[in-house]
């Protein structure tokens, strides 16, 4: 048994991988708010991504884009790599 498999078969959380889009263009500073992140603009958007390995850390991202005033435009799971 894969040791993902194994720590499925126990209950461990997986990390998952995630695509979470903001309206508009983030700067360098804004950025930073998101080290473990890559971002990249798409037409008039910013998307993050990145692999968050429990629901605490998405929440985490997620409270950090609301504290900073960002709207959040969409969020979205991304198939196991």
């Amino acid at each position: 048994m894969a040791s993902d498999e194994a720590s499925a078969a126990r209950g461990a959380p997986q990390p998952r991988w995630y695509e979470i889009w903001v309206r508009g263009h983030l700067g360098e500073m804004m950025r930073l708010a998101f080290p473990a992140l890559r971002a990249e603009t798409r037409g008039t958007d910013t998307v993050l991504m990145g692999v968050f390995p429990d629901n605490a850390a998405l929440h985490g991202v997620l409270a950090e884009i609301e504290a900073l005033g960002l709207e959040l435009l969409e969020l979205r799971r991304l198939p196991a790599r």
